[in-house]
């Protein structure tokens, strides 16, 4: 019997990733409710004793003898994120991700990612991708799901906190859930961002026709349908993290919180329904940092963990939306109901993009094709 050893994968710049549909928007929220029913399931994988973590990361000392160390300035990652996923899928693949916000001030993205993914049988690589893109708009599709479930039909006015490149995939997705959208309340830190942000949304989506800057976080929430905090900043003191207050939410709010937030006791209270991407991975990062745990990982759903420890919440209380989206739970109850949906990010999410985005990629005959080897050295 003759062998076939040779390998070959191919190589997916951002240019690349475009012309491959990694910002088609529509079929990325599909892609991620195909994902989390999976998630439901239990056909997946992710690293950690639970098999729900988000990702193996390097942390840097306060005080270093070693002057060439990094220090941990705002936002300083360097994260491997492997995961497996299964269903129509059937692959495997780790994100590398490094991130430093200081990268702004050399006109680089704050993060800068790569993907490789794999084979799930031989592990042999498939395809080596740029992945800024591939992360920003699974990050946007997932509050997208969470829209095309939980948010009221009729929502037509967005706020959003943080008008970056999250915050416009964010609203990406609550626009291809919610098509009524017709008028966006953002805050923003410059006026830079400011400005890219309503040209970005003036040209591609002219439904939109009342682009509202406010200055606070009671005009970003208050009278808003759907809203979004998509902020960057340092962890540590809840207090400074932007907060939702009850008495700014209407009726009948969705709120996806996939960056820091904090929430007032009356958002905490029982009549807030409270959905998570996944509980273990929550429970996965509670168990993997110091408590109280939100000091350290700001979303909303750490938060949850550290009331369940201090007795205020019961796990029962959570929903996971694999669940819904799977069909065996509920989504929105009733036009009335507040629901706060915390968005954590999973390295699923990543392998579920990418094999989509390669498959096309591969039946566009799309990328440049590299060796690995025709027979291996060793073994």
């Amino acid at each position: 019997m003759s062998e076939d050893t040779k390998i070959d994968f191919i190589y997916l710049s951002e240019e690349d990733m475009i012309k491959a549909g990694v910002t088609d928007m529509p079929s990325c929220v599909d892609t991620m409710e195909e994902m989390f029913t999976l998630l439901y399931k239990g056909d997946y994988r992710m690293a950690g004793p639970n098999s729900d973590s988000h990702g193996a990361m390097i942390t840097f000392p306060d005080e270093s003898p070693f002057p060439t160390m990094p220090k941990p300035t705002a936002d300083r990652r360097l994260m491997a994120m492997p995961a497996y996923l299964g269903g129509s899928f059937q692959t495997c693949g780790v994100k590398w991700y490094g991130s430093n916000i200081a990268n702004r001030e050399k006109g680089l993205p704050r993060s800068i990612l790569m993907f490789i993914l794999n084979d799930i049988d031989t592990g042999a690589p498939m395809a080596y991708m740029s992945a800024n893109l591939l992360s920003a708009y699974r990050t946007g599709a997932v509050p997208g799901v969470g829209a095309r479930h939980l948010a009221r039909k009729d929502s037509k006015v967005i706020g959003l906190l943080g008008p970056g490149v999250m915050g416009r995939t964010a609203v990406a997705a609550f626009i291809a859930a919610c098509p009524e959208i017709d008028t966006i309340k953002v805050k923003g830190r410059g006026q830079k961002s400011l400005d890219e942000f309503v040209k970005w949304t003036n040209e591609n989506y002219p439904q939109v026709t009342n682009i509202q800057v406010v200055d606070t976080l009671e005009d970003v929430v208050r009278g808003s349908d759907i809203v979004t905090y998509c902020n960057s900043g340092e962890t540590g003191d809840p207090s400074t993290y932007p907060i939702v207050k009850r008495e700014w939410v209407k009726p009948g709010t969705f709120l996806a919180m996939p960056a820091y937030c904090s929430l007032d006791d009356a958002m905490e209270q029982k009549d807030v329904r409270k959905v998570l991407d996944n509980t273990g991975l929550y429970q996965a990062w509670y168990h993997e940092v110091p408590k109280p745990a939100h000091n350290y990982i700001p979303l909303p759903g750490v938060r949850f963990m550290d009331m369940i420890e201090e007795g205020k919440l019961t796990l029962e209380e959570l929903e996971d939306i694999g669940k819904i989206t799977a069909g065996e739970a509920p989504g929105r109850l009733n036009d009335e109901e507040i629901i706060i949906m915390s968005v954590g990010g999973m390295p699923v999410e990543d392998v579920a993009w990418a094999t989509v985005v390669y498959r096309n990629a591969v039946e566009k005959n799309i990328g440049v094709k590299l060796n690995l080897w025709d027979t291996p050295a060793l073994r």
